[in-house]
């Protein structure tokens, strides 16, 4: 009995090791399931960042179209990342719209003509308001918008190339 007791740390700590190992192992999942899910875009207007592109309002949705709404900042490494994603969604036909946290136009501009530009509208959300009542924690982070004006996915952090087909697939099915 004494010599089974004294392998109990090891046995135990073998398992812990064994139970973290999974944890890094599996690969996390970069949708969330918001409260906001299947419930209407909350009702909000945002002023143009650039003149070039009109803002974001919600109005804008729920016209029969799904859209992609992306949460970004000219300042966020991991946006600049997930620019070829967006390119490649956009390339697809996905009609994409950008809110700008906390940025400036020349910011914004800059970011836009060094990484692309895949958005149709780009709305200045300064005091991140909007952000904060979409239910986005940080940037980046990307929405995407049903036909009727619902959220129907939120991807939290920045968009990889291999999600892109999968959204492809969830916008498709969300006219």
């Amino acid at each position: 009995m004494r010599r089974a007791l004294l392998w109990l740390p090891l046995v135990l700590f073998a398992g812990l090791f064994a139970l973290v190992g999974f944890g890094l192992l599996r690969p996390a999942s970069r949708t969330v399931h918001s409260a906001l899910t299947d419930k209407p875009l909350p009702d909000f207007a945002l002023p143009a960042m650039l003149p070039t592109k009109p803002g974001v309002a919600r109005t804008a949705y729920g016209g029969g179209q799904p859209r992609l709404i992306n949460v970004f900042g000219s300042w966020c490494v991991p946006c600049r990342a997930e620019a070829p994603a967006l390119a490649k969604l956009a390339a697809a036909g996905v009609p994409i719209d950008g809110i700008a946290i906390n940025d400036t136009p020349d910011g914004v501009r800059d970011f836009l003509a060094r990484y692309g530009d895949p958005f149709q509208r780009i709305g200045n959300d300064a005091g991140g308001r909007v952000q904060v009542t979409l239910g986005s924690a940080g940037v980046p982070e990307t929405f995407l918008v049903d036909g009727k004006g619902r959220i129907v996915r939120q991807y939290v952090s920045n968009l990889q190339d291999d999600q892109v087909a999968d959204i492809l697939r969830a916008w498709k099915a969300a006219k």
